[in-house]
């Protein structure tokens, strides 16, 4: 979906497809076609934004197949779908029994991290439609936080070096430019924006930034305005939402409690790595609780629980109001590249039908952006 901001720019709105099971090229086809052909039916778009999701596996074998490659973005102009950004954070086995921690590896120490990106930038050019010269892809926070030693720095350092001049290599030889967000998430080296812009330092604002997920920085207590005023360019937001519990109420997040994710949890005066942690007395029950769960922005959860979609919203008019960040020229691309990303539908209590509900999220979304002056084009 495509929206026109009142300062003449174009938002790209799509919905994330690590939702989806799939972990080869079959099941990517496979996906297009039911799914996500089924949600453009729904939300009645004439284009419907994708922010795809590769495994390590699938980009390896789409950049090696040139014709492979065209026939997926033939397909996609078929089902009239685009993509102009990926997410390339999980590596692989997103929907195993259980991932865990087990997403945040191989790091950006690792070459396999590096080699995985600069193959998923190689794909984004030949995706991209064929008006649009901007691509984006988020990517882990660096690194899960234990184990983090100086040597381990000075790997990701030239990782991330080695990043930046294989993304200004692309654009030069496309004429495409692919920008590479690192997502602060709460456990992780870079688990808040003011650690993004520590870290971050030095690197080129041109090919390099962060993607804000609204689910982590809320978990984080982080301020919606020092989120959007960090000072590096903002590659991505991903319009998501938490589940939070009042005082005395938290144990009704037992029934979030699941195997497959980790579900960080935060208070204003703790942290716990894992709801289970929080919930056998790892946080202090006279304090409102969040956890890492990414919640239907539509749809409210039983009481006593509820959901950080204010905070979603408040992180979105400052983002997206004329004089709010939108105009700087450090932190907006010429394109807005904007996700939803509710990958939870398959742990959520209860049955879901997952293609309605991402539609009845896309349909949220578009009314909070164009109660902000964006009208679809």
């Amino acid at each position: 979906m495509r929206l026109l901001h009142p300062s003449g720019s174009v938002v790209h709105l799509a919905y994330c497809t690590n939702v989806h099971p799939a972990e080869d090229l079959a099941g990517i086809h496979e996906q297009l076609s039911g799914v996500a052909a089924r949600v453009r039916a729904l939300t009645g778009a004439p284009v419907l934004g994708l922010g795809l999701w590769l495994s390590s596996g699938a980009a390896r074998a789409l950049r090696a197949d040139p014709a492979e490659l065209a026939r997926l973005r033939a397909r996609l102009d078929e089902l009239g779908l685009e993509v102009v950004t990926l997410n390339g954070f999980p590596y692989q086995g997103f929907h195993d029994q259980v991932v865990k921690l087990r997403v945040y590896r191989p790091d950006w120490a690792e070459p396999q991290r590096l080699a995985y990106t600069l193959d998923l930038a190689e794909i984004l050019t030949a995706l991209l439609p064929d008006d649009v010269t901007e691509g984006s892809i988020s990517t882990l926070p660096l690194a899960w936080r234990a184990g983090w030693t100086p040597d381990k720095a000075a790997a990701v350092a030239a990782n991330l070096d080695a990043l930046t001049q294989g993304l200004r290599a692309l654009a030069e030889r496309t004429g495409k430019t692919i920008r590479v967000g690192f997502e602060p998430e709460p456990g992780c080296i870079v688990e808040t924006t003011p650690q993004a812009v520590e870290l971050l330092a030095g690197t080129d604002p041109a090919h390099l930034g962060v993607c804000l997920d609204a689910c982590h920085l809320a978990v984080g207590f982080e301020e919606a305005a020092d989120a959007a005023g960090l000072g590096l360019p903002i590659v991505k937001l991903q319009v998501s939402s938490a589940v939070e519990a009042p005082p005395g109420g938290q144990r009704a997040l037992a029934a979030y409690e699941e195997e497959r994710y980790l579900h960080q949890t935060r208070c204003a005066a703790g942290y716990a790595d894992d709801l289970p942690e929080a919930l056998a007395g790892g946080l202090p029950a006279d304090l409102p609780w969040r956890t890492h769960f990414h919640m239907p922005l539509h749809a409210a959860p039983p009481p006593p629980l509820t959901t950080t979609t204010p905070y979603l919203e408040e992180l979105l008019g400052r983002l997206m109001t004329p004089d709010g960040d939108l105009a700087a020229p450090l932190t907006a691309p010429l394109t807005r590249h904007l996700e939803v990303e509710t990958y939870t539908w398959s742990v959520l209590p209860g049955p879901v039908d997952v293609a309605e509900g991402i539609a009845a999220e896309l349909d949220w979304t578009r009314r909070r952006l164009a109660a902000l002056g964006l009208k679809e084009i």
